[in-house]
């Protein structure tokens, strides 16, 4: 049987690729798996999984045999050994295997393993679907209350110059979602805080889908103050894009602006800090326009 939009079948003949499916897992909430998943678990001969006993506990719990009888091959496939299982998966499709992939949870590839093996699959005429499941992109966009006509994705924030990185996106007009470990929320929202502005509005989703599942909506330096305390969990975080004359001021306006508060008593720098604060606009963005 070959592997089509229904899910991963049985291994292909030698004459034709396999078919590699990017499978979505829960984000938190088992129930939330659909059939179809649940099939192509029970379906596959060759499993990659971002944390093989991770999966192998999620089919406990739903009552599922991975590749029924006699069973699938599960390996694993996580950040670390990417590169060299990509190609080993790459030649089992190729042979004519079907492979189907799954990480943690949510979709392959959004922060998690599965963009090399697709790259290499579409340079190299391998089909590619996918059984669409949750993801806390979405699901925490849409329990923000902030706006979802636009809104862009930015994963985790690099460990090092995160000042510098959110100041670069001060001006952004879409919504952002980001997502951030527990034990760096705390620094990363002082951080935007700090670019974007205290005011700006925010929301911190914790453990969406699951039992203490918590969405807390304030602006960002009200949550930077709370995230001081101990947050564990999942978290994914949301911010709000800067208001349409944040985001379009010319270099005079700042300039004046500036100079605004120079002559009410602040130094360059702290007059500089205060209107990319206020308005959203990068620090050297200000600073450039004061000085022209």
């Amino acid at each position: 049987m070959t592997a089509g939009p229904s899910g991963p079948g049985e291994p292909g003949a030698a004459d034709r690729p396999g078919t590699l499916t990017l499978a979505g897992l829960p984000i938190g909430n088992r129930d939330d798996a659909p059939p179809r998943l649940l099939r192509a678990l029970e379906d596959a001969r060759i499993i990659a999984a971002e944390d093989t006993r991770r999966l192998r506990r999620f089919a406990a719990r739903s009552g599922l045999r991975l590749g029924g009888e006699p069973g699938a091959r599960v390996v694993s496939y996580y950040d670390a050994n990417e590169p060299r299982r990509a190609e080993e998966l790459l030649g089992d499709l190729r042979a004519g295997r079907d492979v189907l992939v799954v990480t943690d949870a949510g979709m392959p590839g959004v922060s998690d393993p599965g963009y090399r093996l697709v790259t290499a699959c579409v340079e190299a005429g391998v089909p590619v679907t996918a059984v669409p499941g949750p993801t806390a992109v979405t699901t925490a966009l849409v329990l923000s209350g902030l706006p979802t006509d636009r809104f862009c994705f930015e994963g985790f924030a690099p460990r090092k110059g995160q000042s510098g990185y959110y100041a670069e996106m001060a001006a952004e007009r879409r919504t952002m979602v980001f997502f951030e470990s527990p034990h760096r929320l705390a620094a990363t929202l002082e951080a935007m805080s700090a670019a974007f502005g205290s005011d700006r509005r925010a929301a911190v989703c914790r453990e969406l889908t699951k039992t203490y599942e918590e969405v807390r909506r304030a602006p960002l330096g009200e949550l930077a103050q709370w995230a001081r305390g101990e947050v564990r969990g999942e978290i994914t975080v949301v911010v709000a894009g800067a208001a349409a004359s944040a985001a379009s001021r010319e270099p005079a306006d700042l300039a004046a602006a500036v100079d605004e508060r120079e002559a009410a008593g602040l130094s360059r720098k702290d007059a500089v800090r205060e209107v990319a604060r206020e308005l959203g606009v990068p620090k050297r963005e200000v600073y450039d326009a004061a000085h022209r």
